[in-house]
């Protein structure tokens, strides 16, 4: 049975929690009915501040990327750019949060110089906590550039320094390359912490989409490898499965900016075949989970990953891992990195960065 979704009360206008509490609990429902099986139309709908990305995302113009090459799709508007466009709109600025430096190296990894971004709090002196974290993109699109707000804002709430990681991508580099890319990253930073004002006994990974599911194949390969665990997982909507027939990946089938066909593009242009889909580091909820750091993971409601997200805590449970999980209701897939106009990421930072927080107080 999958791990009961929680609606959070501020994933909403404060006006709409009350007068639309009951398409909120339809909402609910259809949720709900999904999981037990029922035949569900379509996503649920978005809340009000989902809703006015989404418009700017489709009024970008953007072609849906499983009809592209790689190359093509990586040249598409993103949900990034979308945010940026509805900041312009409600004459908000555009430029990075303040209170975070950021630059940009190179680390080496197994093939060749990796490309990194390291965001370091503007206050305190260090050395400070690390959080390794991975891009979304389904391992093909994207890159740190397109996913800076996350990280950005996670190294100022958690006072951490964060490690963005570019790593190789598909179908250029397949199946290992980007989970390989991950773990040599991680290794890096317990080697190298002190060179980024970083300390090598408090390190953490995280990412979002396809690098939630690196982050946990990194912790999967440290505890295998016989070196240090991370002391958390910062899980944010991962690819934690290859099964396309779950009940959210029925329900969300059409969701935007992420459907059912995006995903078979992503699987396509990544995988190999079926033996690099049955693989521990990918399908994640099938793996032996055992021994694993304590974890937070976040979904979406309107995202065809949810069931396998909350699929992963409650195996994970099952396995001893002390695990946090919580769906916001409302959102769509790539709402962590929109604080700057989503209240439900706020939420979900903030859930992120206290867990952080609390691992590497320990």
């Amino acid at each position: 049975m999958l791990v009961k979704r929680l609606i959070l009360a501020g994933a909403f206008f404060p006006a709409l929690a009350c007068d639309n509490s009951q398409d909120n609990m339809n909402d609910s429902s259809k949720a709900d009915a999904s999981v037990a099986g029922a035949v569900v139309t379509g996503p649920a709908a978005p809340n009000a501040q989902m809703q006015a990305v989404l418009d700017e995302l489709a009024a970008l113009n953007g072609k849906p990327f499983e009809t592209l090459t790689a190359a093509e799709a990586r040249k598409q508007p993103t949900p990034a750019d979308a945010v940026k466009a509805l900041l312009t709109k409600q004459g908000k600025p555009t430029t990075p949060e303040p209170g975070v430096t950021a630059v940009d190296r190179t680390i080496p990894g197994p093939g060749g110089a990796m490309p990194v971004r390291v965001y370091t709090p503007a206050t305190g002196t260090g050395p400070f906590p690390v959080l390794v974290y991975y891009h979304g993109g389904g391992w093909v699109i994207a890159n740190k550039e397109v996913y800076d707000a996350g990280p950005r804002s996670i190294s100022k709430l958690a006072n951490a320094v964060v490690v963005s990681v570019d790593y190789r991508q598909g179908p250029e580099n397949r199946f290992p390359a980007a989970h390989e890319d991950a773990y040599a990253a991680y290794n890096w930073v317990l080697k190298n912490a002190a060179s980024i004002n970083g300390d090598p006994a408090r390190v953490a990974v995280g990412g979002e989409s396809a690098g939630g599911g690196l982050a946990v194949s990194t912790s999967l390969m440290a505890r295998d490898n016989g070196i240090k665990l991370p002391v958390y997982q910062m899980v944010v909507y991962p690819i934690a499965g290859t099964d396309t027939n779950t009940p959210s990946y029925m329900e969300n089938a059409s969701a935007k900016p992420l459907g059912k066909a995006g995903m078979g593009w992503f699987f396509d242009n990544y995988m190999s075949g079926e033996a690099d889909r049955r693989d521990p580091r990918v399908n994640l909820v099938e793996a032996d989970l055992k021994g694993l750091p304590p974890t937070v993971i976040i979904n979406a409601q309107i995202d065809p990953l949810r069931s396998e997200g909350e699929m992963l805590a409650e195996r994970m449970r099952a396995a001893g891992v002390t695990v946090e999980q919580k769906t916001f209701m409302g959102v769509a897939h790539e709402f962590f990195g929109m604080a700057a106009v989503i209240d439900a990421a706020k939420e979900a930072q903030a859930l992120a960065a206290n867990g952080l927080k609390a691992a590497f107080n320990r």
